[in-house]
């Protein structure tokens, strides 16, 4: 079940911020929160692209870095191809 925010929300919620932070930290909330979510955004791109790379120079060393990764998230590892694997945890981190 998922829960939207509406228009009358988001108003209260934007009316709070003001009113705790004052008008001249906003701008300064919103840049940090911004700078923040590229962090994370930058380094969900880095796992994604550590986990899909195949030139890795010890296949059985990667293939279990890719199981423990993938139980980690909560995949079912058992019979699954790296293959497999590698869709399914670059779909559960787009998730």
């Amino acid at each position: 079940m998922m829960f939207g925010i509406n228009g009358l929300e988001w108003i209260l919620i934007l009316l709070a911020i003001l009113l705790l932070f004052g008008a001249k930290k906003i701008p300064e909330l919103a840049r940090s929160f911004g700078k923040a979510t590229g962090e994370f955004k930058k380094g969900q791109r880095e796992v994604e692209r550590e986990i899909l790379d195949d030139d890795s120079p010890k296949p059985k060393k990667r293939a279990s870095k890719l199981r423990k990764a993938a139980s980690d998230l909560g995949i079912d590892v058992e019979g699954k191809s790296d293959t497999q694997l590698k869709k399914e945890i670059a779909k559960a981190i787009r998730d």
